[in-house]
């Protein structure tokens, strides 16, 4: 588990993606969090209108072994959850003051980061970091905000002389996935994990032997399933853009997490490249 894990946070994403019967064992325990704790498996299965066994396969889904470590997740989550409730997600509403909308942002935000933090899984990371630094050249594949993302990642990448690129249209991310093969990474950004365009593309990458790995909200998808390496986020489910305005913060945390940490494992040899990009910049700048 990860070191800020947070079993609510990880319900509360996954619930969508849950069978019926899954989801009534969710909603319970959602709903009624400061009882749970206290429940046997067969008293939570008849409140929640399930089985024992389907409150098993529900603990198995969330990662756990068994009833017993779901209880210890669930108590400690609720220990850190008053000092959370303040900072809830919030969504912008016709009309608000531009004071409110300022504070909003910025909480959403911040907490889009702290909850991606939850979720994240940190040997999925380091094995992230590890395949970048060892590949022969990565490929960004986005559409939309997502694509913005990507465009991020190829500029901090490419400071640190990696071979890499982005492609943010279903025609060039075809093209650029039936030219990978080993030893290139294809790396995908999509929120819901399941956009059509993004998922062609993983299909012809992965058999043309790309190593891949993806960044996708933390829910059980059809990215999320197939990709080689599953880097987790956290976004809040609100109505209008501010829902889409945190996802994307939480995906260019995850891009500048690999980042740092492929720059700081070969910092003698990408020093030299960061220096020469920034003087070259500063240079332009003071002319």
């Amino acid at each position: 588990m990860a070191i800020n894990d947070n079993i609510l946070i990880k319900i509360r994403d996954m619930k969508d993606s849950m069978t019926p019967v899954e989801k009534l064992v969710a909603d319970f325990i959602l709903e009624n969090t400061e009882e749970v704790p206290h429940l046997s498996i067969k008293s939570l299965a008849q409140m929640s209108k399930t089985s024992d066994a389907s409150v098993l396969r529900f603990c198995k889904t969330l990662g756990y072994s068994g009833y017993r470590s779901f209880i210890v997740s669930i108590s400690a989550s609720l220990g850190s959850r008053d000092e959370e409730t303040k900072d809830q997600y919030t969504d912008i509403q016709p009309g608000d003051d531009l004071s409110i909308i300022i504070s909003n942002i910025a909480r959403n935000n911040i907490k889009s980061i702290e909850d991606t933090l939850s979720v994240i899984d940190r040997d999925q990371v380091a094995k992230a970091v590890k395949v970048l630094r060892e590949s022969d050249r990565i490929i960004f594949f986005g559409v939309g905000a997502s694509g913005i993302v990507c465009k991020d990642a190829e500029q901090k990448f490419s400071r640190i002389n990696k071979m890499c690129h982005s492609y943010t249209d279903s025609h060039s991310q075809l093209t650029a996935a039936t030219l990978l093969g080993k030893g290139d990474v294809a790396f995908f950004v999509s929120n819901s994990g399941d956009t059509a365009e993004i998922l062609e593309t993983l299909e012809v990458a992965k058999k043309n032997g790309a190593t891949s790995i993806s960044i996708t909200k933390y829910n059980k998808s059809e990215l999320a399933d197939k990709s080689d390496i599953l880097l987790s986020i956290s976004t809040p489910e609100l109505t209008i853009r501010s829902g889409a305005m945190g996802s994307r913060i939480a995906m260019l945390t995850v891009i500048d997490m690999l980042f740092a940490g492929v720059a700081s494992a070969e910092y003698q040899n990408v020093k030299k490249f960061l220096t020469k990009t920034h003087n070259i910049l500063a240079g332009k700048h003071r002319k």
